[in-house]
């Protein structure tokens, strides 16, 4: 017995529980963790129980997810005392709450309820005793999953967030009718409450003023946008074009993928795989505690049949399918009816054209708005009152709140692949520049005068030798490098076959060097990219009316006024006095 008691958790219980603990009479609230996707769920709910003296909140993984990978970590960052397995089964609880089926919930002593980690239950799913498989069951819905072998159901409450799931559940398992609690969707209401934080979102995803956010997510199944079991593994080559197709100065791509993914297949695998996306520009969004931030920050969704798509939808997100989850889904879901009806990415066709017309057309559906929650913004007052009757105790005074969705930190675009320029001189004198991540995947229509312009940091770097712009982004007092000036001149006489040096030292300024001498600064008065004004500044210099050769001397203009997509830049353009760092007029 002593053997088996060793790693159990003793305070706040435990065998010695009553000697050790400070607060020993706390009503105890377990949450039951199964994978780091359910997890998630669970952490919304938990702020319900915030400044209680009188509970002790606890708990558990049931191991019965093939994903563990992630949930030691991210039980340990929320703090609570966690009980192996076999203790959480031994010890009396006075609520258990769970976001999943699967383990041996019905063996839990105390009272249980059950929520969804997605948006309602949409998904098939073979349960692990296939004997007792009802045909086409929806996972969290049909008797195998929801009901004891003695036929009882295992909770003592389900919570939907709509009467549509419930009508559903009546139909596959009307004994467990009984234990059905209309109570909301904590997670769509998080976002709800945060979409008036929409431009803070966009600011910490880098996104400019003037840029469409494109957002591609995927939920986990090999029939997903990124599995490889669908009629056509369009991934790999639909990744490179969707960070490249697109002008880079014009959309923001970022990937929210399933944490299943991202914790099934390894962190670290999945930045592998996503590497040259990555350095084309693509931003990698958090799977816990992101994605909500960039859907309410997103212009369009490029998905598939999971929840996100869903979600998105419901706020009236364009959204394009490029995976239809064959199978996968319960012919009479909400999320089925959704992907019959939205409209499909031609995964072979021209991205832009596809993007740009779902943003002109797009007219938001029905079905998603209405169906995600019957009761939106009340999850926090319902779910409260839920647990606390369960637990058999009066509720705080305080009002009921969700916690607001954290700041995302600031992920501004960081392109170290070669980016292709084109740029053409409009008749008002307005210099027009788009600039395309892998030249090789440029548009076929695209028009203008183009040149090369590559990162210092560049995976390759013998495309520097070919580069016509070479960049880089940092501080200007980075002592590392010298001044932005000593650096560009360092790097031009390295690369003979450069014009210009960029050194990138704002969202507004930049500092440049060009091989016939001139040394300049420029600013601008609206925040961006200054490497796509310094490309500008380039095409002026060797297009323009003073045209002069790439190692001339050249005199600049005092203004640039540049255009990237529908933004206008007037540009400002300061000489620097030659071994002085002072400005001077132009034309001194």
């Amino acid at each position: 017995m002593v053997e088996d008691l060793r790693h159990w958790v003793r305070v706040p219980v435990g065998p010695e529980a009553d000697r050790w603990a400070t607060r020993g009479r706390c009503r105890r609230v377990l949450l039951v963790v199964h994978n780091v996707t359910a997890a998630t769920r669970l952490l919304d709910v938990l702020p319900l129980f915030r400044d209680d003296l009188r509970l002790q909140v606890l708990a558990t993984c049931t191991g019965s997810s093939p994903f563990q990978s992630g949930v030691a970590d991210l039980l340990a960052s929320v703090g609570v005392p966690v009980l192996p397995w076999e203790q959480a089964l031994a010890i009396p609880v006075d609520l258990a709450i769970s976001a999943s089926f699967g383990g041996q919930l019905a063996d839990i002593k105390g009272k249980l309820a059950v929520l969804s980690h997605g948006v309602g239950y949409n998904k098939k799913l073979t349960a692990p005793d296939a004997g007792r498989r009802t045909p086409d069951a929806v996972f969290g819905l049909g008797p195998e999953w929801i009901l004891t072998a003695e036929g009882v159901p295992i909770a003592d409450a389900m919570v939907f967030s709509h009467p549509e799931q419930i009508a559903r559940l009546a139909e596959s398992c009307p004994e467990a009718v009984p234990t059905a609690v209309l109570a909301g969707d904590p997670c769509f209401d998080r976002i709800l409450a945060a979409r008036h934080h929409r431009e803070r979102y966009r600011r910490a995803l880098g996104v400019r003023p003037g840029q469409r956010l494109v957002l591609l997510n995927s939920t986990w199944n090999p029939t997903s946008l990124f599995g490889d079991s669908g009629p056509e593994d369009v991934l790999p080559f639909l990744l490179p074009r969707l960070t490249s197709e697109l002008p880079a100065d014009e959309y923001r791509v970022a990937a929210v993928l399933h944490p299943n993914i991202w914790h099934g297949h390894g962190p670290g695998q999945i930045r592998l795989w996503l590497d040259r996306a990555r350095r084309a520009g693509l931003a990698l969004v958090d799977p816990l505690e992101g994605w909500r931030q960039a859907l309410i920050a997103a212009d369009v969704v490029l998905g598939d049949f999971g929840s996100v798509s869903y979600y998105a939808a419901a706020l009236g997100t364009p959204v394009l399918l490029a995976a239809a989850g064959q199978g996968a889904l319960g012919a009479e879901s909400p999320v089925a009816a959704f992907v019959r009806d939205a409209p499909r990415l031609d995964p072979y066709g021209a991205l832009l054209p596809q993007v740009d017309k779902l943003l002109a057309e797009h007219r938001p559906l029905n079905g998603p708005a209405t169906l995600t929650s019957s009761v939106p913004g009340r999850s926090a007052a319902l779910l409260r009152g839920l647990f606390y009757r369960l637990i058999g105790i009066t509720e705080p005074t305080d009002p009921a709140v969700l916690d607001p969705l954290p700041l995302p930190p600031y992920e501004p675009p960081l392109r170290t692949t070669p980016l292709r320029v084109l740029t053409r001189a409009l008749a008002d004198g307005t210099i027009a520049v788009q600039r395309f991540a892998e030249p090789r995947y440029e548009p076929d229509d695209a028009e203008g005068e183009g040149h090369l312009a590559v990162h210092e940091d560049t995976l390759d770097p013998d495309v520097l030798g070919q580069a016509d712009v070479i960049l880089r982004y940092g501080a200007a007092d980075d002592p590392r490098f010298g001044s932005p000036l000593e650096w560009a001149a360092e790097v031009l006489d390295r690369y003979r076959s450069a014009s210009l040096a960029v050194y990138v030292t704002g969202p507004r300024e930049c500092e440049v060097l060009h091989r016939g001498g001139l040394r300049c600064r420029l600013t601008s008065d609206t925040a961006g990219d200054p490497a796509a004004h310094a490309s500008a500044l380039l095409a002026r210099l060797h297009t323009g009316p003073a045209r002069v050769a790439p190692a001339t001397p050249a005199v600049a203009p005092t203004t640039l006024t540049v255009r990237t997509g529908t933004q206008l830049a007037r540009v400002r353009v300061t000489v620097v006095r030659e071994g002085t760092g002072r400005a001077a007029r132009p034309d001194s």
